[in-house]
């Protein structure tokens, strides 16, 4: 039994339809699909007019000048602080305290330590017991009783 309206086709061995072509017909069948076929419209949200930005937000462009005059004077600072350092290193040297939390620092960091190693830093003696397959932690050292 065939219902009315659709097409029947039969394929032949070439891949092409043959046989009746039903109430609609062929022309009719291309028109339809050529009239429903999409037309390129622009989207709703394509035409929505951007918002315009914070005004801290946006960063002025600087010329080619702009940008290498700021770089020439990053660099004169960066001389003038150099120079400031060779000519007065005593200002900047760090303090006995400072230099004895450093060594302790890196007493504490480091990484060939063994289980049972003693180590001296600012706030007295210390033995290691993490492991050896981890860097050294806080919680791997244990404070040895002052005397």
């Amino acid at each position: 039994m065939r219902m009315a309206g659709f097409l029947r086709f039969n394929w032949s061995s070439t891949g092409t339809p043959t046989g009746r072509r039903g109430l609609f017909g062929y022309p009719i069948l291309v028109s339809g699909i050529l009239l429903c076929a999409p037309v390129a419209r622009p989207c709703a949200a394509q035409d929505a007019p951007e918002a315009p930005a914070a005004a801290e937000d946006v960063q002025p462009e600087i010329s080619r000048q702009e940008w290498l005059d700021r770089i020439q004077e990053a660099r004169r600072r960066a001389r003038e602080v150099a120079l400031e350092r060779r000519m007065h290193p005593e200002r900047y040297a760090p303090g006995p305290e400072d230099a004895a939390r450093i060594a302790s620092e890196r007493a504490l960091n480091d990484n060939s330590l063994q289980p049972g190693d003693v180590v001296a830093t600012d706030k007295g003696l210390f033995v290691f017991r993490g492991r050896l397959d981890q860097h050294p932690s806080s919680e791997d050292f244990i404070q040895l009783p002052d005397r």
